[in-house]
């Protein structure tokens, strides 16, 4: 089992930085891949960015064209933690943001989400 705590949602207004950590913890023996996906209200879920973990200098990560430029993913081994950072935030990147991690067991995790309402 994995668990994941996401933290580092808020209110912003545009224009604003927030940087959302994801820490994973639990019987795990490596994860492979880790990332973020969110959803607005009355949306379906949709992806944010990906990382792969043996990449956390961010060489293999992917990125919605809708955050191209503005959102950065990022990771750290040692602390199976994997981080957000999100800048140039616009009213309708507000959503709740799901931390999903890919296990080497091929299971997939989601945290419970972390809210971030950006509005002035």
């Amino acid at each position: 089992q994995v668990q994941l705590v996401e933290s580092g949602g808020g209110l912003v207004q545009p224009g604003g930085s927030l940087r959302l950590s994801c820490a994973a913890s639990g019987s795990f023996f490596r994860l492979n891949a880790m990332g973020w996906y969110r959803q607005a209200p009355g949306k379906e879920r949709e992806l944010v960015a990906t990382i792969l973990s043996g990449s956390f200098s961010g060489s293999l990560s992917n990125y919605a064209d809708s955050v191209k430029g503005r959102f950065t993913i990022s990771g750290d081994n040692a602390r199976n933690t994997v981080y957000l950072q999100m800048n140039n935030l616009k009213p309708e990147d507000t959503a709740v943001y799901y931390c999903k991690v890919l296990a080497a067991n091929g299971m997939a995790y989601w945290g419970k989400g972390t809210l971030v309402t950006v509005s002035s």
